[in-house]
């Protein structure tokens, strides 16, 4: 799965053309989550607070690019 981006021991990944909803996929230590990208509600897994936190803000600054994927 391609590597979008690595920050605070965070890696976001996504498959382009996936499956819908359109979603990413977010790793934190132990922790795998899914994530749709218009809502960024979770799908699958968890993250702490921070992480997801984080992850929120990463997303909502790449939404648009996300969704062109």
């Amino acid at each position: 799965m391609p590597e979008l981006s690595r920050f605070y021991g965070i890696v976001i990944r996504m498959f382009f053309q996936d499956h819908a909803p359109a979603h990413f996929h977010a790793e934190y230590q132990e922790f795998e989550t899914v994530i749709e990208i218009e809502s960024l509600h979770i799908r699958e897994g968890e993250l702490p607070n921070k992480a997801r936190q984080l992850v929120n803000e990463w997303a909502t600054l790449h939404r648009e690019e996300l969704l062109i994927a």
